[in-house]
């Protein structure tokens, strides 16, 4: 059975990283179209942040200023930490599951689509002074 669960529980709560983060899970949009976007923000203010996406092209903005945004309420009210003063510490992407689709061609064959999700994960700190 389990052994120093109480222990063990303690000592995972103390090691947890207590930054404010929003997690998006199943979004319907490739990773690797979501790596660029998410690589222009990493590091900045949260405020720059959230300005260079309202104005950037692509699909994925959307999406990734949803999670930006969420995080930034997590810290404001469950951290009681001020907007101004977050950065954009990590961002990533990982994939989730792929939906596989196929597409009727000639001769009665199918070739393959392979619609894939992800899973984008925000990570705030506040900015060192």
């Amino acid at each position: 059975m389990a052994t120093r669960i109480r222990e063990k529980t303690a000592k995972i709560k103390e090691t947890a990283d207590r930054r404010p983060r929003a997690v998006a899970r199943f979004v319907r949009i490739s990773p690797s179209k979501v790596r660029i976007v998410l690589n222009t923000i990493r590091g900045k203010k949260y405020e720059d942040a959230v300005a260079i996406l309202k104005y950037m092209p692509n699909t994925s903005t959307e999406c990734i200023l949803k999670v930006l945004e969420s995080a930034g309420a997590n810290a404001e009210n469950n951290l009681g930490l001020n907007k101004a003063d977050l950065v954009v510490a990590e961002t990533y992407v990982d994939g989730g599951p792929t939906l596989k689709r196929f597409q009727p061609v000639s001769k009665g064959r199918a070739h393959e689509i392979k619609k894939r999700t992800s899973h984008i994960t925000v990570i705030l700190d506040e900015a060192k002074a």
